[in-house]
């Protein structure tokens, strides 16, 4: 599919794919631009030579030829695509113009409008490449070719979901953030788009389920405090199941997986049963709610570090690992999940053992999420506070001196 064409000088560029499988490309330039162009140039199959007085240490890892030397225009001879990649505009022109003696077709990375050719924003999904230019405005050619990309996947452009291209199941687990669906990352939403099968949590952007093709089987597996919630080993059977039968099936989990989240559980389980899985990141509760609230977990001259634990059982359970009466020796920031439930018992331990009832504490609800709520107390007098404002997860607690600088 290829773009409108940009517009210069009333011309109308010309798209057009070309093969450089075992033809010789010039990269002039050793910086982040450079290294980006070359995966794709390496995908294509193109036998690249790369001429830079210095460059970016991970070029060194690449199947390239590397000139480490200054630009001669001798160095485009015998090439059929140059790419000018350099910083300094009066290199990329003396790049451009040896290649324009040539005949060579050459791409310049500073400035557009002196290219004799363009690189499109693009897209491969399975055997359908997107290019989209947008005379010369790199962020619009990108925005409508993840727009195409995003009706490919769905469904909405070509008749049918486009999937991978793998030929077994997988699955892939996607840590959703902490509600608000523009919180999810890309990788995750394309995840989400590609889907045969979604289980999900009753946290994280549920939102989005209601836009996927109504071919999507959605599965609701959510744990609810004090209600219905499937047990850990059923999941795990679930996904492998559907996996099984060749679906692509995403676990769309709160958070991150690997967060209190048990997404290693289920990445275990799918490897014993020889099920393909990828991980992709969440932004964790932990940290957003608190970025959310206004509270800095760090401050300098407050506090250098802060601890993340699971409060889902009370201090002295033989079920918890966390050593209360070391956390409150200390002036780390305290950020508790799944604590509303104890958290009169933690608030107690943590006084008992030296942390004092005038610290500063809140509980965030509803991060992310238009019903967010703040709620500020001291430890002291917080559960109190908590029970007196009724209050229900999701929350996070974060309990440290940081919590007053949210004013």
């Amino acid at each position: 599919m290829g773009g409108d064409g940009g517009v210069e000088n009333g011309s109308v560029r010309y798209p057009v794919f070309v093969e450089l499988a075992g033809r010789r490309v010039v990269v002039v330039g050793g910086g982040a631009v450079a290294v980006r162009r070359l995966t794709d140039l390496l995908a294509a199959g193109a036998d690249v030579t790369v001429i830079a007085p210095s460059y970016d240490p991970a070029i060194a890892g690449l199947d390239v030829t590397i000139e480490h030397r200054e630009f001669a225009p001798a160095d485009v001879d015998g090439a059929v695509l140059v790419l000018a990649c350099t910083d300094s505009s009066r290199v990329n022109a003396a790049v451009a113009a040896a290649a324009e003696r040539r005949g060579i077709w050459c791409i310049r990375a500073d400035d557009a409008s002196r290219s004799r050719a363009w690189r499109p924003a693009s897209a491969q999904i399975d055997d359908v490449t997107i290019a989209v230019s947008a005379a010369g405005d790199p962020t619009r050619a990108a925005g409508l070719r993840d727009a195409i990309e995003s009706q490919l996947r769905n469904g909405q452009l070509g008749g049918r979901r486009v999937r991978r291209g793998e030929d077994s199941g997988r699955v892939v687990l996607v840590g959703g953030g902490p509600g608000d669906p523009d919180l999810l990352t890309l990788r995750g939403y394309r995840a989400l788009l590609a889907a045969d099968v979604v289980v999900t949590d009753r946290l994280g952007p549920t939102g989005l389920l209601e836009l996927l093709p109504p071919d999507v089987e959605v599965i609701d597996v959510g744990k609810t405090p004090g209600g219905h919630s499937a047990e850990q080993q059923a999941i795990n059977q679930l996904i492998i199941d559907r996996a099984g039968r060749g679906d692509l099936v995403v676990r769309l989990k709160g958070g991150d997986p690997f967060v209190l989240g048990r997404g290693s559980e289920e990445v275990d389980a799918c490897l014993e049963a020889g099920i393909a899985v990828e991980v992709v990141p969440g932004l964790t509760s932990a940290v957003s709610a608190a970025t959310l609230a206004g509270i800095p977990l760090t401050e300098r001259g407050t506090t250098q570090h802060f601890t993340v634990v699971s409060g889902h059982v009370p201090p002295g359970d033989d079920r918890s690992s966390v050593d209360w009466a070391l956390l409150a020796a200390t002036d780390a920031t305290l950020v508790m999940l799944m604590a509303v439930a104890n958290l009169r018992a933690i608030a107690a331990a943590l006084i008992a053992g030296g942390r004092e009832a005038s610290t500063p504490a809140a509980i965030v609800e509803n991060a992310s999420l238009p019903q967010q709520r703040v709620i500020t107390a001291t430890l002291g007098e917080l559960a109190d506070v908590a029970d007196a404002q009724a209050v229900v997860p999701p929350a996070v607690v974060i309990v440290g001196d940081v919590v007053r600088l949210s004013d």
